[in-house]
């Protein structure tokens, strides 16, 4: 820290975006940069891929937070891990790497977001990649964030992709590219069988800078305004409170949940709620916190009749002594897989112009009470729609920034939602039953034969899903009264604030979100340092 704790840049969260700031910006020696991150440094299962498992649930790394009663969920609270830690979701998530539909990005632009279409956005994907099977007209080498392919071999993906084709769904050699349609190995973000979280590819070669300061397990309080212009910070550290101040802005990088939460928290927001929380109105915007959305996300279950193909055998009791040594030795094995070694990008109808659908197909089948392997050998399949319109709300439910906020998702409210999860349910069926699973193919459980009708689909899924950990929209960018950003990522009517996060996002992207967040990212980097010029 500098004697006068007053620095050019205050990035508030050292996420998937906020470490990418935090390398562009303190690249310019001009830049004085702080990074403040809630969490700690990191943890030393986090190189580990299969690692997300034991974080789904840790608060040592993970803010384990759960929403408000759903209800169409069946009035359940939904867990909604956030990573907290440097590196934040990226340093705990499952490594599945999508960028998206083009029609994601048009969509955005369409919606008054300048600069925001897929001709916009290819460039800084393409350039932020190092795509390990080779450059081309879509993808690109050399770029900090190592990009691969799942390397690992089984007789049951052979099996699956061969059942996809049976059915229409072809092999696609790259759904990152011209087309995202199809069944395939998943692109992942694992360098030699390590996590490759922003914490390695974009903070780790900056740290040594004397510019950068990173103050970790430093918790924001609010922001600190004079009139209508963001001034700095308030954190506190060991229970000591700390202000530090911004000479020409301060970033969010929050995610989701934590970036309207700090809003609120210092008088940003909607003023009848902040008024019923006794904090003082400072600037009135109505879109904090609204406008969430996130994948709901059912997981389909099967046993598999075929013996040491699925790791309910092979990584069980001296199997799992077997895989951790194969880790240490060679990288590879179970332990060095993301969280679905298949994704599957389908279309629910045929006249449907993209896919409208994910699927992450996995070999093996777990408890979800606890979370262990079972015992008899199965896989399961995670279902999801990937452009839902349920909308829900993140807000404060107390002055405390250690409470969590109230998070509410509407799941299952917008009638095209249930309907799309019950045609992509009822497509999966198909997949497994398709010829080419007849040697591996056992009982589905998970919703099991007795589920038929749609009402019956939707009524499992309301008791058994939960997410995809996929929040965003809560700070959602835009020209209209209820955006929060406009498409320079800028607060709407308060100098020197800026949100770079999946909170901007007017509409979910197409698959897993933690590739767009470090493209917005590294958008608002170029953003920032083109003004500065």
């Amino acid at each position: 820290m500098n004697a006068t704790n007053t620095f050019d840049f205050i990035i508030v969260g050292a996420g998937s975006a906020g470490c990418v700031l935090a390398n562009h910006l303190s690249a310019d020696r001009r830049f004085t940069v702080l990074l403040i991150e809630a969490g700690k440094m990191s943890h030393p299962l986090t190189p580990v891929p299969i690692s997300f498992s034991r974080f789904i649930d840790n608060p040592k790394v993970n803010w384990c937070y759960g929403s408000e009663p759903e209800p169409v969920m069946a009035q359940r609270s939904i867990p909604v891990p956030r990573g907290r830690m440097l590196g934040g979701s990226s340093a705990i998530n499952g490594l599945v790497y999508v960028r998206g539909q083009p029609l994601d990005y048009n969509n955005w632009a369409q919606l008054g977001n300048r600069g925001w279409s897929f001709d916009d956005v290819l460039p800084i994907f393409q350039r932020m990649e190092n795509y390990e099977p080779g450059a081309d007209e879509w993808r690109r080498q050399g770029g900090p964030l190592h990009v691969s392919e799942v390397a690992d071999q089984n007789p049951l993906y052979d099996a699956l992709i061969a059942a996809g084709e049976e059915i229409g769904l072809p092999n696609n050699p790259d759904y990152n590219g011209a087309d995202q349609t199809g069944l395939c190995k998943t692109q992942t973000t694992i360098r030699g069988g390590k996590r490759m979280s922003t914490a390695v590819a974009y903070l780790e070669p900056a740290r040594s800078r004397p510019n950068l300061t990173i103050a970790t397990e430093a918790l924001a309080h609010r922001l600190t305004l004079n009139g209508k212009r963001c001034t700095g910070i308030s954190y506190a550290v060991d229970g000591r409170t700390i202000d530090a101040q911004a000479r020409v802005e301060v970033i969010l990088c929050c995610g989701s949940i934590n970036s309207p939460q700090l809003l609120e928290l210092s008088g940003i927001g909607q003023p009848a709620l902040l008024k019923s929380q006794g904090i003082e109105v400072c600037h009135g915007l109505p879109g904090v916190g609204e406008s969430l959305r996130d994948h709901i996300a059912p997981r389909m279950g099967w046993t598999i009749s075929k013996r040491g193909v699925t790791f309910n055998d092979r990584a069980r009791g001296l199997g799992l002594l077997w895989q951790v040594a194969r880790y240490a030795i060679k990288r590879d094995g179970f332990l060095s897989l993301p969280s679905a070694p298949l994704v599957a990008f389908i279309k629910t109808h045929a006249d449907l112009v993209s896919p409208d659908a994910q699927l992450h197909l996995v070999p093996y089948a777990f408890s979800p009470t606890t979370r262990r392997l079972l015992d008899e050998p199965g896989m399961t399949i995670t279902v999801y729609q990937l452009r839902p319109e349920s909308l829900g709300s993140i807000h404060i439910k107390s002055t405390d920034p250690h409470e969590a906020p109230a998070i509410r998702f509407n799941f299952l409210s917008n009638p095209l939602d249930r309907q799309t999860l019950v045609d992509a349910v009822r497509f999966t069926r198909r997949l497994m039953q398709a010829p080419a699973m007849d040697q591996f193919r056992g009982i589905e459980f998970k919703p099991g034969p007795d589920v038929q009708s749609d009402d019956e689909i939707i009524e499992w899924i309301g008791k058994t899903a939960e997410t995809a950990y996929h929040p965003i929209g809560t700070c959602r960018m835009g020209n209209d009264e209820n955006a929060v950003v406009n498409n320079q990522l800028q607060v709407h009517g308060i100098e020197g604030l800026r949100i770079a996060d999946g909170s901007i996002m007017p509409t979910l992207v197409s698959g897993n979100t933690n590739a767009a967040c470090i493209m917005i990212g590294e958008k608002a980097a170029d953003m920032i340092l083109a003004e500065q010029r």
